[in-house]
């Protein structure tokens, strides 16, 4: 898996215009478009740019107008207390005396409601379009193209009960800007030729996308780099120094940088970065799965969501890949052979003819989940130049590029294209600023 080159071991001293912390797809974006502005950009990033600790490696990659729901909707909690009892459940909360999980599943369910759901539908699904956009743009290009495939999704249902829910669902998700259409038994066929399924219907999204992962993340690295970024890996945060109400020196394990600006994009890690600054964010680690195998032959041609079973499916040339679960128990990398055995089943449900093949690798990444399901993306009081571009959940990689674009806004003093009030850092609270201690790198 091509990355970029490992850092110099010497100590290093850096005084870039922004300083970006975080190399996963959020910040790598934030530095694209900060850089053209006509930035000096640092990126440090904790591993390897696209290795096996970035939620960007392993996930299905998916972008496009599809997945705009937030987490946090009617229903969900009473559905995850029912799950809590099946240990192969796609959600999943580990009972802990840990306050800032109470705190988090507080906010969670105060934000399950219809009202707060639909304007966070609204909220991503713009953000989703505007990435789109960007992504079908920087991807027409040859160092990325490869990359990037939009030729449109499915959604299959496999009782009476799920599809016709989805169905009923329909005219209101077009009228939002996403579209869904109910298909007819040829048309599924006519789209999956080889592929049969075992399901009540299903629906297809003409926008549906996904990237190609690591190689989009490790490519758009490249990319950074021939514009003059400069990327260092290996190279995680141990310390911030502020003096009123700015970030003066950023402290690493190879050295400090004293930028002008700061980004904090560095996905769940953010959330350590928050509680040394002081700035309330609430996050918690959503550890999510990935079995990657030999692509079958009778396989899905199209990417495909799995209704009910809350899986999904990519194809990837000679690999097929399944991503799914949502669990919340803390930063534990384990992997759960009972949460991989439940994706494994529910691909067999849906698609019981699919050849099996052998399993070239099974991974586990951390997405950073806020209590709403929106991403926090604004300037961080009461710093004057601290922004933050976290908390983009299981669908960070539609995300990442509008993020990016609107970070680089923010510190231009432009006014922003989107309305950034949903999105505010400062959106739960947080504690009065301090001077801050080095801690060991992480």
């Amino acid at each position: 898996m091509p990355t970029m080159p490992s850092p110099n071991p010497a100590p290093l001293r850096y005084d870039p215009d922004v300083l970006v912390i975080g190399g996963g797809v959020v910040g790598l974006f934030c530095a694209y478009y900060l850089r053209r502005a006509g930035n000096s950009v640092t990126v440090v990033e904790r591993g390897p740019v696209g290795g096996l600790q970035s939620c960007s490696y392993g996930n299905t990659g998916f972008v496009g107008t599809q997945g705009a729901l937030p987490l946090a909707e009617p229903g969900v909690m009473a559905q995850g207390l029912r799950w809590l009892l099946n240990p192969e459940s796609p959600f999943y909360i580990r009972p802990r005396p840990d306050p800032e999980l109470l705190s988090w599943l507080w906010h969670f369910r105060r934000a399950c409601n219809e009202r707060d759901a639909k304007a966070g539908f609204q909220v991503l699904v713009d953000m989703k379009k505007r990435s789109l956009g960007i992504l079908r743009e920087l991807c027409a290009s040859d160092g990325l193209a490869s990359t990037f495939t939009a030729q449109g999704m499915l959604l299959a249902y496999r009782t009476r009960q799920g599809f016709e829910k989805a169905c009923r669902a329909v005219p209101g998700t077009v009228a939002s800007g996403v579209p869904l259409r109910v298909l007819g038994p040829g048309e599924l066929r006519a789209l999956e030729p080889d592929a049969e399924f075992d399901i009540h219907g299903a629906l297809y999204n003409e926008e549906g996308a996904y990237l190609r992962v690591p190689d989009f993340v490790t490519g758009l690295a490249r990319t950074l780099g021939d514009m003059g970024v400069e990327i260092h890996e290996h190279t995680g945060v141990v310390g911030f120094e502020v003096a009123g109400a700015e970030v003066k020196r950023v402290r690493t394990v190879h050295g400090d940088f004293s930028p002008r600006e700061t980004v904090i994009a560095a996905g769940t890690w953010s959330a350590e970065c928050a509680r040394e600054l002081d700035i309330g964010l609430k996050l918690q680690p959503a550890k999510g799965y990935s079995v990657t195998v030999k692509a079958p032959g009778n396989a899905p041609r199209l990417p495909v969501l799995l209704g009910e079973g809350k899986v999904a499916l990519v194809p990837l040339g000679d690999r097929l890949r399944f991503g799914g679960t949502l669990e919340l128990s803390g930063m534990d990398t384990a992997i759960s052979r009972s949460r991989v055995d439940g994706i494994l089943r529910t691909v067999q449900v849906y698609l019981p003819k699919m050849e099996r093949t052998e399993t070239l690798e099974t991974w586990s990444g951390f997405r950073p989940c806020s209590p709403d399901g929106l991403p926090f993306l604004g300037r961080a009081a009461p710093y004057r130049n601290l922004s933050v571009a976290c908390g983009h959940g299981h669908i960070g990689m539609g995300l990442a590029a509008v993020s990016g674009r609107l970070i680089a806004q923010l510190v231009a003093g432009e006014r922003p294209e989107m309305d950034l009030t949903p999105l505010r850092p400062g959106r739960y609270g947080g504690g009065p600023p301090r001077r801050l201690r080095p801690r060991p790198g992480r």
